[in-house]
């Protein structure tokens, strides 16, 4: 598999085990010996493994959780052979967060170290048309 493919599978498990409401799917795609942070929008920013995972259980398995996700316009942006940024947009229920979402390739696969997602201008629509500038 092309590492720009690989890349963008590893972004689509994240999106999966989101849609999924599955916190072992997400702690997989985790990073488990790299440093990893999260910015859920609204919270504060999260420091580690242990503090980002019990992020994610929280909003998975609590009640009221969103429905997961539907990833758009993914770009993948090469960091060198160890490290690559995917840059996206998030459709959270008919609500468009733009999203950053950096991988670093541990033990031979790639694996999440840092998601951040917040508000943006866009609509869903506005993808629908073509993608943004910022993202061609």
């Amino acid at each position: 598999m092309l590492e720009r493919e690989a890349i963008l599978f590893a972004n689509d498990a994240f999106y999966e085990a989101f849609r999924a409401r599955d916190p072992e799917a997400m702690a997989a795609v985790w990073a488990s010996s790299a440093p990893v942070a999260c910015l859920h929008p609204g919270w504060e920013a999260l420091h580690g493994r242990e503090a980002v995972l019990r992020s994610w259980r929280a909003i998975l398995t609590g009640e009221g959780a969103p429905e997961g996700p539907r990833c758009r316009a993914a770009r993948v942006l090469p960091l060198g052979e160890a490290a690559a940024a995917v840059l996206c947009y998030e459709e959270i229920e008919q609500v468009l967060l733009a999203a950053t979402n950096l991988f670093v390739k541990e033990a031979g696969a790639w694996r999440l170290v840092h998601h951040q997602a917040g508000p943006t201008r866009l609509s869903p629509e506005s993808l629908d048309e073509e993608a943004p500038p910022a993202l061609q």
